[in-house]
Parts: structure tokens; C-alpha cells; sequence
């Protein structure tokens, strides 16, 4: 992930899959051509790398030319196409293959028909590097096609976000979800997680995604999902991971305008993890952190008996059932500890002291990923 100005980008085509790409449009346009000797002209600024790459590449004779025109406003292409620098030599009966770094509208396509209108060219091809057909508005014909995007804007090997981004050796797309902040909230029982949860959801304005919550819900309004779900437990069977992802994106869909999430209770394996990972990236964000309290074993089984007492849950009664239950935690929280820990989001927490204590120390964690 990068940051432009006010923006985050992600990485989104290689320096590798550009250089693919411009070797196959070089041995297209080289064979069709023969051995006319052919003028290439780039579009500056964006087609200033795609130009230097190509006709390094070209493997016959070939002369370059520019012209300069300007179109965009932030991130958005405008109707306005300004000519900065024009033609500057005689192109009659010229083969002309204009190099253009993306065809999004087309409005800048249509000025460079314009410009070459009147110059009696032999004729007029038009090469892109990068093309959106969901954005294209125009009847002109696209000769070389390099690869098809999506109508979302990149920066990256030429293309610029107000001035920055063109020295990027491979592309990045705009981050449609700016400033998610995510979390993966862990802590054996008795640490406090669902009362920190509750406070940090507050102060951050995130949304608290529960999963026992989430599937009591769901169960309880007999959803499609929820008679799914209990169709398994019936039988004494472990609901798949698929259907509590389900869940989970119906929960992240309904708070779309999130500031972000905390997800509890999920995910408990690796599989879980990267099922999430996916989730988040069809929702153009990520997993920031996984945050675990630590709390001495001791400590876990003494507040849990001394919540036994009020709480009326049998399994905060028996001594044996609580280390029980730490042990569980233990084994599943290892493997993804080192899940996130490979990615650098792994955060433990001293999960002793005042509510207020713990609550401090991860906010601290949280502001510095933010």
C-alpha cells in the first residue's frame, strides 16, 4: 500500500506483467507493419515510460514524436483536453501509431483525431497500453489493446495523482475504502475482550462483529444463512467456514460506510484467516492488526470463577472446564499468531490492570496503525 497526497493506492499490475504486456504489443504492431518504418507518437506525460520501453524494444527502424496534452483534475478525467504541445514535423503518407498510456472516456482520443485530421497521414493507429471499456464513450477504433482494467484509477509507470506516482515501476489502483481500520480482536476467556471491544468500538467509531453473536442472530430469525447453519449443529457437524463468511459479509455489508470493523471470535484457523483476508479484499481493504490480551493463566481463572458467581454460566463455575477452555484458546490462537505475525500485524497486549490501563495500551497499538 502506498500514499499519494491524501490517497492510498494498492498494488495492482507488476513491473513483470507491464513488461509481458509491452513485448506482445511490440512483436503485434512490428509484424503488422513489416518493414515500413513507422512514426510512433506518445501522449505525454503518462505514455512517457510506455514509449521508452516500447520502442527500446522495437526490433526495426522507427521514429518517435510527442505531443503534450492535459486532461485530468485529481482523478478525474474532465471533457476539457488542452493542447500543450503540438506536432511539430510533416507526417504526410506516414504510417502514425499513436502510444497512449490508458483510454479510459476517450475525450483525449478524439483530440488526437482532430490533431492528425488535416496532416494527410498514410494512416492512423491507435495503441494502448491500458484501456477501461466500462468508461469508454467514444466510436473510435483501438488498434492494440494491452490489457482491459477495470474503470478504477491508477497511478504508476507514467500515470501520475496530481503530479506524483509516475516513477512507480508498476501500477496501483485507488483505494476505494480509504481509511478502514481493521481489527482482529483475540483474548482467552476471562480477558476482558468483550468489554475492551465495546470501548474501542466507541472511541474509534468502528462496528463490533461478533460471531456468536452474528450466528445467534441468524439462528434466531431463521435467516437462509441461520437454518444453514443450525442444520449442521443439529447433526453435531462444524458449520463450514464458508457459511460463518457468509455471515460475516452480510454483517459487513449492512454497515458499508463503516469506519471499519472489529471481528470477534473469528477467525480461529489459518483457513479461517485467509477466508477473511479475501473478504476484506473484495471489499478493497485488509486485516490491519490482530490484537491479542495476554493475561497470566492464574489471574483467567480467578476472574472467571469470581464471574461464575453472578453470571449463572456453568462453565465459569468448574475450575477444570476454565483451564480447559484456556488450553483450547492457547492451541488455536498459536497458529494464527503466527499467521499475523508473519504479515507484521500481530499485537499482544498486557491484558492486566484498570479497564482504563488496558484500554490505553490498545489504543496505542491501534493509533499506530492507523
Amino acid at each position: 500500500m502506498i500514499k499519494l497526497h491524501d490517497l492510498y493506492f494498492k498494488p495492482f499490475i507488476s513491473e513483470q506483467e507491464i513488461a509481458a504486456v509491452v513485448d506482445r504489443m511490440v512483436h503485434e504492431i512490428a509484424t503488422e507493419l513489416g518493414d515500413e518504418i513507422p512514426v510512433f507518437v506518445g501522449i505525454l506525460n503518462g505514455s512517457f515510460m510506455f514509449v521508452s520501453d516500447f520502442v527500446k524494444k522495437y526490433p526495426k527502424p522507427c521514429e518517435v514524436t510527442f505531443i503534450k496534452l492535459a486532461s485530468y483534475e485529481g482523478v478525474k478525467s474532465t471533457e476539457d483536453i488542452q493542447r500543450l504541445i503540438g506536432l511539430t514535423q510533416d507526417l504526410s503518407n506516414r504510417t502514425v501509431v499513436v502510444l497512449e498510456d490508458i483510454i479510459d472516456s476517450g475525450n483525449t482520443l478524439e483530440e488526437v483525431h482532430r490533431i492528425f485530421k488535416n496532416e494527410r497521414v498514410k494512416q492512423l493507429l491507435i495503441a494502448t497500453l491500458f484501456y477501461k471499456p466500462e468508461s469508454y464513450k467514444k466510436d473510435f477504433k483501438l488498434h492494440y489493446v494491452g490489457l482491459e482494467i477495470p474503470n478504477k484509477f491508477i497511478v504508476g509507470y507514467g500515470l501520475d495523482y496530481d503530479g506524483l506516482g509516475r516513477d512507480l515501476p508498476e501500477i496501483y489502483q485507488l483505494k476505494t475504502t480509504q481509511h478502514m481500520t481493521n481489527l482482529v480482536l483475540f483474548g482467552p476467556p476471562g480477558a476482558g475482550k468483550g468489554t475492551q471491544a465495546e470501548f474501542l468500538k466507541e472511541k474509534y467509531s468502528l462496528v463490533h462483529i461478533s460471531t456468536g453473536d452474528v450466528f445467534r442472530f441468524n439462528i434466531k430469525n431463521e435467516t437462509a444463512l441461520g437454518m444453514l447453519a443450525k442444520s449442521y449443529m443439529d447433526k453435531g457437524e462444524l458449520v463450514p467456514d464458508q457459511v460463518t463468511i457468509d455471515m460475516l459479509n452480510a454483517e459487513v455489508e449492512k454497515n458499508a460506510d463503516a469506519k471499519g470493523f472489529i471481528f470477534d471470535g473469528f477467525p480461529r484457523t489459518n483457513a479461517q484467516a485467509r477466508a477473511l483476508d479475501v473478504l476484506m479484499e473484495e471489499k478493497d481493504s485488509q486485516i490491519n492488526a490482530m490484537i491479542a490480551l495476554e493475561v497470566d493463566d492464574e489471574v483467567l481463572v480467578n476472574r472467571l470463577l469470581e464471574r461464575g458467581k453472578t453470571s449463572g454460566r456453568p462453565d465459569d463455575a468448574d475450575e477444570n472446564i476454565i483451564r480447559n477452555r484456556i488450553k483450547e484458546y492457547y492451541k488455536k490462537t498459536a497458529v494464527l499468531k503466527d499467521y499475523y505475525a508473519a504479515q507484521n500485524k500481530y499485537f499482544g497486549v498486557n491484558g492486566v490492570g484498570s479497564i482504563e490501563d488496558i484500554t490505553q495500551r490498545l489504543s496505542t497499538v491501534i493509533d499506530s496503525i492507523k
